[in-house]
């Protein structure tokens, strides 16, 4: 018989003992499509390896390497076997399915220390709570919370066989651990010995395209049960009981999901879970205040003064850009002025939020721990250091030079420190020029804007149409959601462009490690994603309309564009629309580009197979037909919550509602992870993690910067320490009052003084405009008079008013940061009874396993002293 490509001579036997050769014609055995074994029904597939042969001299080459690979992992004690190429739907693909075997799983289970039960726990749980009743609706079945019972376990030892509780050795360990054993066999296998290299691991193999995918598999189909008796269909009870959207009011299985995808994707969804519950706070919160906004909306004095036909439709107020600008009256801000958002709730709710992400991630760090003692993590040290001593293939085959690793006493390629420099300069130098070109196409927005916006007045009042909306569609309002709209593609075409360039100076730098690898792509990710996303609101909240001048000296961009002003309400309702349309843009077009695109590239893929008979369209073809999640798949899921993250707290004091908004993406972005990871992503290989890693770092640079990004809007952005100071030093009369605050907050200047430039043409100003009766206008600004000594000069208020908003960034931020550190003080990282647990369960583990080493000690002796009773008793009679 002959051997196929890529299978070893041993596996022949195989195929013709079990007569599956389709060379001699025999017929395939019907399977069904939840087959996880092999041909025997009995040995488990583990992982499933593909490969396709090329009729080239490459090819013959990735044939060798296979062969080669194969005897090595059946050295390793692995079980091999394969599907050929004319029993796949494809006709071009082979599936190599591997199955561990017991005495291979007990061995490297000793060697990666995976703890295994031997005795079931006798703490009581602490799952039900006071109003448990009132939580029954949002509660899963019990089987479905915790598959599995609690017991005391200690890492696995061959020999103490009887210290374990091995019922059913096909069950002692979960296919999610068996799946992890096998790929550290493989990503450990040597396959091939090249320029005097030592080539191995699947990683590599996967990269020279001698296997085309690696995975192992799921256990069913995710819309029914297996057809095997007494089997756990853990797949399907995942999409029933939580990957459906129907589910999204109940908690997570997340002793389910950690048992079937490992403990890292457990703990993001953990993560994920509880952000959204914290969200719940916040966003009742946020609602109150906007609703407070709303309901003193219309007792509010100065909104009612700018309103006023009597006060705001008596104020002219400056053009707002040259030539095309006409004069206009306050009053037709009426409708878009800012004190829904714009109030003392609102600063409330500033100082309320940073408090609140003290208490997230303090809360978090507790939950952590609880899921360490429950997942059996809190003796748990990562085996990292074999990834971070694998080289990655790309850097041995780039670095021809080689030195003595202190570590393995091996020879290994190292990268010439002159080619380490070229390449980390050429790669920052990428960095920089890209985000330049960010804030070039921010520049470019407010050059739209500047641009934009004389346009629009000019259409919108010759327009007759326009004039019916005109109260409710003004055209700073028009150019602000324009250029929002605007600023949001731009972003997104960055995004998908930056991708790929973080990706290539990723390569560039040829990091040596995959571990190296992943960090530096993080970093540039982050650090662009920042930039992308929160640049436009930071110019809306701290630049725009704070370099503009005063009319007759005006303040120009590239010395064309006159910088944008902000209405007489402050900029704060232009930071607002910017928020809500980035934000919201990003979530809807995440979550449809997150449940979409993953549907239609499987559904393309598998479009050929699903008109073959279900029993030749197998488990491993289908599971083969999804995507890859890949080693960068949860990185993506975490960016896209913590940049939601920064918009919540780095921006909130101009939109309470955020946190809503973010709630509301949350409870779907749950699901729809749900559905990716059971329905459209192959099974990942599965991998611990105690904690979210370096998430945890960034979500606290993200907290503290967001205190004094909040403490500035409040002082700067918003209109509100203006008011406090006229409320309490400026106001007329003997009583406070706001009454007159609009007058107060806007300078005089004389028409007559605008320079040529500066004077609006004619037919820009409308009809009610009569330059011999009006001889001023307004602007907002704290400025002398024409015709006073100091004219246009800033006036002492104005200095009052500077003085004000920078005693209140130091006492909010003082007070803020002093809060969130006694709040962190006082909330304890790991809760006493998850202290005393651990406790408990280390003194009885010990004293169980002095216990059990007693006995067996004691059996011992009692042997020996039996052997030697009955060695003296032959004597004797010998005698």
């Amino acid at each position: 018989m002959p051997v196929q490509s890529g299978c070893t001579p041993e596996l022949a036997c195989v195929y013709w003992t079990l007569g599956m050769s389709a060379d001699l014609g025999l017929e395939k055995r019907p399977q069904s499509k939840d087959s996880i074994f092999f041909r025997d029904g009995v040995r488990r597939i583990d992982f499933v390896l593909s490969y396709v042969d090329e009729p080239t001299k490459e090819g013959e080459k990735k044939a060798e390497r296979r062969k080669e690979f194969e005897i090595n992992l059946q050295k390793a004690g692995l079980e091999l076997e394969t599907e050929d190429k004319s029993e796949s739907e494809d006709r071009q693909t082979y599936f190599l399915k591997i199955h561990c075997s017991w005495d291979v799983l007990t061995a490297y289970a000793e060697i990666l220390k995976i703890k295994v039960p031997f005795k079931e726990s006798d703490i009581p749980s602490n799952n039900e709570t006071p109003l448990n009743w009132l939580l029954k609706p949002f509660r899963l079945p019990y089987e479905v919370m915790y598959p599995e019972p609690d017991y005391f376990t200690s890492p696995f030892e061959n020999k103490k066989p009887d210290f374990f509780l091995i019922k059913d050795k096909d069950a002692i360990f979960t296919p999610s651990t068996r799946n992890r054993i096998v790929y550290y066999i493989l990503s450990r296998c040597p396959y091939a010995t090249e320029e005097g290299k030592k080539k191995l691991g699947i990683n590599q193999l996967l990269s020279n395209g001698s296997y085309t995918a690696a995975f192992p598999l799921h256990d069913c189909q995710y819309w029914k049960k297996a057809k095997v008796q007494n089997y756990k269909s853990e797949r399907f009870t995942l999409y029933r009981s939580w990957a459906r959207f129907m589910c999204f009011y109940k908690e997570q299985p997340l002793n389910l999901i950690r048992k079937y995808y490992g403990e890292k994707i457990g703990i993001y969804f953990a993560w994920l879970g509880f952000y959204t519950e914290m969200l719940f706070y916040a966003a009742v919160v946020g609602l109150i205040c906007f609703c407070y906004g709303a309901f003193t909306y219309s007792g509010n004095v100065w909104s009612q003064e700018i309103c006023s036909v009597d006060i705001g439709g008596e104020i002219v107020m400056c053009p707002l850009c040259d030539r095309r600008c006409g004069y206009w009256k306050l009053n037709i801000t009426c409708d878009s002025q800012s004190h829904l958002f714009d109030n003392v709730g609102t600063l409330f709710f500033a100082m309320f939020m940073g408090i609140w992400v003290t208490m997230f991630l303090e809360f978090w760090k507790r939950r952590q721990a609880q899921l360490e003692y429950e997942w059996d993590l809190v003796d748990f040290e990562e085996e990292e250091e074999q990834q971070h001593l694998q080289l990655r293939p790309e850097y041995e085959t780039v670095c021809t030079r080689r030195r003595m690793n202190p570590v393995t006493q091996e020879m290994e390629p190292i990268l010439p420190f002159t080619s380490k420099c070229a390449r980390f300069c050429l790669s920052g130098a990428t960095v920089v020029f890209w985000i330049a070109l960010i804030i070039a196409s921010i520049v470019g927005v407010i050059a739209y804007r500047l641009a934009v916006y004389a346009a629009l007045a000019s259409i919108m009042k010759d327009n007759q149409d326009l004039q019916l909306v005109g109260s409710l569609i003004t055209p700073q309002l028009a150019t602000s959601v324009t250029a929002s709209c605007l600023n949001f593609v731009v972003i997104m075409i960055l995004n998908t462009l930056y991708e790929r360039v973080a990706i290539w100076i990723t390569d560039l730098e040829i990091p040596r490690t995959h571990i190296q690898y992943e960090n530096r792509l993080t970093t540039k990710m982050f650090l662009f994603q920042f930039v992308n996303y929160y640049s436009s609101c930071f110019y809306v909240a701290f630049f725009k309309g704070k370099f503009v001048g005063y009319p007759g000296s005006y303040t120009y961009m590239f010395g064309v564009l006159r910088n944008e002003e902000c209405d007489p309400g402050g900029c704060l309702i232009e930071l607002t629309t910017q928020l809500i349309i980035v934000m919201a843009g990003k979530q809807i077009w995440g979550n449809i580009q997150e449940a979409l695109v993953p549907w239609l590239q499987n559904w393309w893929r598998s479009r050929k197979a699903r008109n073959q008979p279900e029993s030749l369209y197998t488990r491993w073809e289908q599971d083969y037909d999804l995507q890859c999640l890949g080693q960068l798949g949860l990185f993506y899921e975490y960016l896209e919550m913590v940049i939601q993250f920064g918009f919540i707290t780095l921006f909130v004091a101009s939109f309470p509602l955020a946190p809503l908004l973010a709630l509301c993406n949350n409870i779907v972005e749950v699901r729809v992870d749900a559905w990716k990871f059971t329905t459209q992503f192959r099974r990942p290989v599965a991998s611990k993690a105690h904690s979210i890693g370096a998430w945890q770092e960034i979500l606290h640079g993200v907290a503290v910067l967001s205190v004094v990004t909040n403490a500035f809007i409040v002082a700067f952005t918003s209109d509100m320490i203006p008011r406090l100071v006229y409320y309490y030093a400026y106001h007329p009369g003997t009583e406070n009052s706001m009454e007159g605050y609009i007058n107060n907050s806007l300078s005089i200047f004389n028409i007559s003084q605008f320079k040529p430039h500066n004077m609006p043409d004619d037919g820009e100003s409308p009809s009610w405009f009569n330059s011999s009766i009006i001889t001023t206008c307004r602007y907002s600004d704290y400025r002398y008079p024409p015709g006073h000594e100091k004219e246009y000069q800033h006036t002492m208020q104005f200095w009052h008013v500077l003085a004000a908003k920078m005693v209140f960034i130091i006492i909010m931020e003082h007070v803020v940061f002093m809060v969130k550190f006694f709040v962190a003080w006082m909330i304890p990282d790991i809760p006493k009874d998850v202290k005393a647990r651990v406790k408990r369960e280390k003194y009885l583990t010990q004293e169980y396993l002095h216990n059990y080493e007693r006995e067996m000690m004691k059996k011992q002796l009692e042997e020996n002293c039996s052997a030697s009773t009955d060695r003296h008793e032959l004597l004797s009679e010998g005698m």
